[in-house]
Order: structure tokens, then C-alpha cells, then sequence
């Protein structure tokens, strides 16, 4: 359950983060970094999907400027994963309204 989030700090199951995280159901993984910083490409996220959940939730920054290329939503798609890509605090929300209902990852970057 991600408890608080803000520009540059997220609070998930009693431990804050101050850098980019993927919270899987079982673990939050805080040394994530992308390739191309603010875009997301689909090498940045093969564990993710080898993971098999049925959503992937990206958080694109306080004010939604990391890119998602089309070409990394479709391959999310080909492994007929739903991918959900908003600005971080709505993925959040998001994340806390569908993860306890569907095996649900969340990939976060959580400053612009």
C-alpha cells in the first residue's frame, strides 16, 4: 500500500523512498533507473513483465514529463498486460484502488 506520496519522497508499507521505485506485490525495488531518464523503454522494465502481473501501472512524475514511447506500451500489450500511464500522484491512487484486486505493478518516477 503506498501510504503518502510527494516530489521526490514516497512512503510504501512504513518505509519512505527517495528515488525512482517499482513496487511489485512482494517487494519494492528502489534502485531503479531508466536507460534514457525520462522515457521509458521496454529494457528498463523486462523484469516487470517477466514478473506476469496483469497491470503495469507507470507514474510519469509530479507533473507527467517521463515519455512512454508507443513502442514500450505496445510490447507491455503483447504479453496482454494492461498498462495504466498518468502522472504519479494519480497512479498512486490508482495503484491503492486495484492492487489488493489484480496482481499489479507499479513503476514510479517520483520527481518531474
Amino acid at each position: 500500500m503506498i501510504e503518502s506520496y510527494t516530489f521526490g519522497e514516497i512512503k510504501v508499507s512504513g518505509n519512505t523512498y527517495h528515488s525512482d521505485v517499482i513496487i511489485y506485490p512482494d517487494r519494492v525495488d528502489s534502485q531503479w533507473w531508466r536507460k534514457q531518464g525520462h522515457s521509458l523503454e521496454i529494457e528498463d522494465i523486462k523484469d516487470v513483465i517477466g514478473s506476469e502481473p496483469e497491470v503495469i501501472i507507470v507514474g510519469t512524475g509530479r507533473p507527467g514529463l517521463m515519455h512512454v514511447p508507443e513502442e514500450t506500451l505496445a510490447e507491455i500489450r503483447k504479453s496482454n498486460i494492461d498498462v495504466i500511464v498518468m502522472p504519479t500522484e494519480q497512479a498512486c491512487k490508482e495503484y491503492n484502488k486495484i492492487a489488493s484486486k489484480k496482481r499489479t505493478i507499479a513503476c514510479l518516477h517520483l520527481t518531474c
